[in-house]
């Protein structure tokens, strides 16, 4: 049975719409939890676009289940990270310009440079994870790199906009999940996943945590957070 993990990063997009003390993602987080989340997942951007250094260190000392940084692999998130000492890592491609992060983290193209951060963070005893495409040549290079776990995106099955098309996806993400679990990874997913979408993607055995955010939030705004992670998590388990 799948975990759930709230992405909290969006309560903060409304706070630093007014550069105001609320809504507080920390706050949405203990109340995640409380609805049942098990994890809570924040982006520290080089940008600081929406979580701020203080949401971090605070989630840090308040969060009871497990919290994941998302993250560039960049010199000062690296020290950022160590510093804080989130339960986990996951490593992301960033560009300044997207509204979101649009697509996975090409380990192929850096695993040189990745092999190092990986050492860091194993030597400081936080777990890594990769946001990566559901392309088997990415979970190959995943694995010579010893990473811990494997977030296998899903925005092009999420972004589908025919039942083929999304078939053909879903396939993909489904192939990415047994193959990383055949070579001893723990498998992820998320990006896009929301109230309907999940019916396809939980029924991928070998996911075992979706990271999901921006669907949730917004249904939070409409019912609340108790009752928006509480669908999620009764669909997520089935």
């Amino acid at each position: 049975m799948a975990r759930l993990a709230i992405n909290v990063d969006h309560v903060a997009t409304v706070r630093q719409a007014r550069l105001a003390a609320e809504p507080d993602p920390v706050t949405a987080a203990a109340l995640a939890e409380l609805a049942g989340a098990q994890g809570i997942v924040v982006h520290l951007r080089e940008d600081r676009r929406h979580i701020q250094d203080r949401d971090v260190e605070v989630l840090r000392r308040t969060v009871k289940t497990s919290l994941n940084l998302e993250m560039a692999a960049t010199a000062e998130m690296i020290q950022t990270a160590l510093r804080i000492k989130p339960d986990m890592v996951t490593l992301v491609p960033e560009k300044r310009q997207e509204l979101t992060t649009e697509g996975g983290l090409d380990v192929t193209l850096h695993e040189e440079s990745l092999r190092g951060v990986m050492e860091t963070f194993h030597k400081g005893n936080i777990a890594v994870s990769l946001f990566i495409d559901p392309d088997p040549k990415q979970i190959k290079t995943a694995h010579r790199l010893e990473t811990d776990y494997v977030e296998i995106h899903t925005g092009s099955f999420a972004e589908a906009k025919t039942f083929q098309r999304r078939q053909e996806e879903y396939d993909r993400v489904g192939t990415a999940a047994k193959l990383a679990r055949k070579l001893g990874l723990g498998v992820h997913a998320g990006h896009g996943v929301d109230y309907q979408n999940i019916f396809w993607l939980r029924n991928i055995s070998e996911i075992e945590e979706f990271s999901i955010g921006h669907a949730v939030i917004a249904r939070a705004v409409l019912v609340g957070m108790d009752r928006a992670v509480r669908e999620m998590l009764a669909l997520v388990t089935g």
